[in-house]
């Protein structure tokens, strides 16, 4: 039985050599959430395809749909190649943890409509973000991001209260388990953090992303908001990020 053929925009987030002429692309797309799809030829010098493909680009395909789980890549239009974050080596690291956070925490192949365009968003961030001095584990850009997508995915930290007992003092530590701050009666076991930390993490939560680019973050902070999003993915998601530890 023939397969269907649709068009959706879609950001790569990762490419795989598959075969000598082919790769495999995750993709996470606005109409169908995360696809897997087959890029046919795009290794070959020649190809039509190969440079639009890269990880972050942003791009409408036509896909069609055969009897198996990957798609077929027939056509392709770049809408933004995001070439400024993959020729920087500092962008584009930020620019890959945030492409497997969203792999990793939006992993089905559902629509969300939010997720996509908090991704869209990043990347057009990215782009035009000043290079930092820090680590890129530690980007405000990239920190803020993760959060979002934890929010996102039902995951929002906690952190204006005592997640255990509801206590707005004394806060001093976070509880992955709970999924939230908690206060030194409640902190056995949990991960301390800076009063500092806290605020951090709540502000990269409470505003726009656009507002992180420039956000004057303790490096203390920095590691307390890497913290909390790490040890959320580990309790909940069961996971690390490989370009986190890399």
């Amino acid at each position: 039985m023939a397969g269907k053929t649709h068009k959706t925009e879609a950001i790569v987030l990762r490419s795989m050599r598959f075969s000598e002429a082919d790769r495999i692309l995750h993709l996470y797309t606005a109409h169908r959430g995360r696809l897997g799809a087959i890029a046919k030829g795009v290794r070959k010098t020649k190809s039509r395809f190969g440079a639009r493909l890269e990880p972050l680009s942003h791009v409408e395909l036509m896909l069609h749909e055969g009897a198996g789980e990957l798609q077929t890549i027939t056509g392709v239009e770049l809408l933004r190649s995001h070439h400024a974050s993959r020729e920087h080596p500092y962008r584009l690291n930020v620019g890959l943890i945030g492409a497997e956070a969203m792999l990793r925490l939006f992993g089905e192949p559902e629509a969300n409509e939010r997720a996509f365009g908090a991704l869209a968003r990043f990347l057009d961030l990215l782009d035009e973000t000043p290079v930092a001095d820090s680590r890129p584990a530690v980007d405000a850009l990239a920190l803020s991001f993760q959060l979002k997508l934890l929010w996102l995915s039902g995951y929002l930290p906690h952190l204006t209260t005592c997640v255990e007992c509801g206590a707005a003092d004394g806060l001093l530590a976070f509880s992955p388990r709970a999924g939230g701050a908690v206060c030194a009666t409640h902190a056995a076991g949990a991960i301390r953090l800076s009063a500092e930390g806290i605020a951090g993490v709540e502000q990269l939560l409470s505003t726009p992303m656009a507002d992180a680019v420039g956000a004057q973050l303790s490096d203390r902070a920095r590691r307390d908001a890497l913290a909390v999003i790490t040890s959320s993915y580990e309790e909940h998601g069961g996971f690390r990020l490989r370009t986190l530890s890399a």
